[in-house]
């Protein structure tokens, strides 16, 4: 065979070749629009830990911060004093279930009053849920608390009033633990090699590891964990966990960073690419163009040509910094409602009046407590037939026919929850006993003592907080002819002199509450 047709056949040959490959990335980019999934990419290394001195000097430094920095809170004094494990496991899944989501400086003082109450999951279980909200009003985030209560309820009836010992178990059976408490508690109180992975933790290893993608993806999730796991301390997993945590809540915050204070910022992949990027703005200022070392490792980040799912979409941003770490998806907007409500009053049996209070269901929001009559505001709706609506609501509570000429316009008030922009269009309504003594089940008169220390939300505390401080401008809604008392008719022109005089001399509730009760005779 001559040279020429082996080289026409070779030709050819590599020709198909190229029509193959060509008809296969076509199909895969057909297919890929079609809706199947293209291979996943898997991570680089230079987000993860590979040298394992790396990880032995990073624990030691960072359990040495710790050992010189580290808060004293009741709840990490109890888990290296108290020998019963039970009392222990108990105690840290209490603080570690009020900590979600809220500042320890907000949670010291209920969990001081929650543990001298209720020291163990016996006590706890015996208590009432209207006791369990009760303690957890203003806390927020309701829900934990009946958690709580319910898991307590299960360790004495179902576990013989043990608490269960593993993460495995602690995710089985106990209600509303996640993978996130049930790995903290039994590192901290039953010393489990276990990492952890909250909000603060996150922050700390996505900054470490220069992790961009959102944290909240399952690739960037799965990566966190990993990482959490590997660092994790074997011989003070406890203590480990809430070095990360105290240093994500001190040193590496979301904002305003205090990278000079971070005891492992030698270690951080975010600290070295600032430390970079200034020295590269130095050399341009000084008009050098020769690349240091720590340029070419910069240039060897982690050029995967966008194929790691954990680095960022976007560029680094000089003006954030570490900041540019970790990325988060842009939150919804909470949504928006209106809810038309009604402070009803009636004269009590001492000097002090009574409020009206219903109890909202005990699933959903808010779930058990207790609250002023309320329905929810539609839109387009008139003032007469918010008036109308709302003494309905109130009829049926009472049982008893309630005239919307009661009523009187008080203001609003806004509340924010997590996912709602909640607007109270608040109303009152002055009732006498004889007209307000039946009621429907789950309602309850209170006095303005015995509604602060009821299981009430914060949203109802400021409809309060308003009602006060108009209760003193406010008109009755039938004037009654003063009685032939002469001491009577004496305090019924001081009290309406005060209420002209507006707010910079208003009366207080409980004297502007008893002047309405001696004019009406009642």
């Amino acid at each position: 065979m001559s040279r020429l047709r082996l080289t026409s056949i070779k030709g050819k040959k590599l020709l198909s070749e190229a029509e193959e490959t060509k008809t296969s990335t076509r199909k895969r980019r057909k297919t890929a629009v079609e809706g199947e999934e293209a291979p996943k990419a898997s991570p680089s290394s230079y987000h993860s830990f590979c040298d394992p001195a790396e990880v032995v000097q990073l624990r030691r430094k960072l359990l040495s911060w710790y050992d010189r920095e580290k808060r004293e809170l009741p709840w990490r004094t109890l888990a290296v004093t108290e020998a019963d494990v039970n009392i222990r496991t108990y105690a840290v899944w209490v603080s570690e279930v009020m900590l979600q989501q809220t500042q320890v400086a907000t949670v010291t003082d209920y969990y001081n009053r929650w543990m001298k109450r209720w020291p163990t999951v016996q006590h706890l279980a015996a208590a009432t849920l209207q006791e369990v909200n009760q303690m957890w009003a203003g806390l927020g985030y309701y829900s934990r608390g009946k958690r709580l209560h319910e898991g307590a309820q299960k360790v004495v009836s179902e576990l013989k009033g043990q608490m269960p010992h593993t993460v495995d178990d602690l995710l089985k059976e106990l209600p509303g633990v996640g993978r996130y408490t049930a790995a903290a508690v039994a590192s901290i109180a039953l010393g489990q090699v276990a990492g952890v992975v909250d909000g603060n933790v996150t922050r700390v290893l996505c900054r470490l590891r220069a992790i961009g993608a959102d944290s909240t993806s399952p690739a960037a999730n799965q990566a966190l964990w990993g990482l959490a796991n590997v660092l994790v301390d074997s011989e003070r997993p406890g203590d480990f966990n809430q070095a990360m945590m105290e240093l994500g809540a001190r040193v590496c915050t979301p904002k305003g960073p205090l990278c000079s204070r971070c005891p492992v910022r030698a270690h951080c992949r975010s600290h070295q690419k600032v430390q970079v990027q200034q020295e590269q703005n130095t050399k341009k200022l000084l008009g050098r163009t020769d690349r240091s070392v720590s340029e070419v490792l910069d240039v060897e980040d982690c050029m995967r040509g966008g194929t790691c799912p954990l680095c960022p979409l976007e560029p680094w941003d000089d003006s954030l910094g570490v900041q540019n770490f970790p990325r988060k998806p842009v939150k919804k907007a909470p949504r928006a409602e209106r809810t038309l409500t009604c402070v009803v009053v009636r004269p009590g049996e001492q000097d002090d009046h009574e409020f009206l209070l219903t109890q909202r269901p005990n699933k959903g929001l808010l779930a058990g407590l207790w609250e002023f009559p309320s329905l929810l505001l539609q839109d387009g709706d008139s003032d007469a037939e918010r008036r109308r609506a709302l003494c309905h609501q109130i009829s049926r509570t009472l049982n008893a026919d309630v005239s919307d000429g009661l009523l009187r316009h008080v203001g609003e008030v806004v509340h924010v929850f997590s996912h709602i922009h909640q607007t109270y269009v608040v109303y009152s309504a002055r009732l006498k006993r004889s007209d307000a003594r039946v009621q429907a089940e789950n309602t309850q008169w209170l006095t303005r003592s015995a509604l602060q220390g009821a299981a009430v939300s914060t949203g109802l505390k400021k409809i309060l907080k308003l009602y006060e401080s108009r209760a003193g401008l406010e008109e009755s809604p039938k004037e009654e002819k003063p009685s032939k008392n002469a001491e009577r008719v004496k305090t019924s022109k001081k009290s309406r002199a005060a209420a002209a005089m507006g707010r910079a001399r208003q009366l207080p509730l409980n004297s502007f509450f008893k002047t309405l009760k001696e004019e009406s005779g009642s």
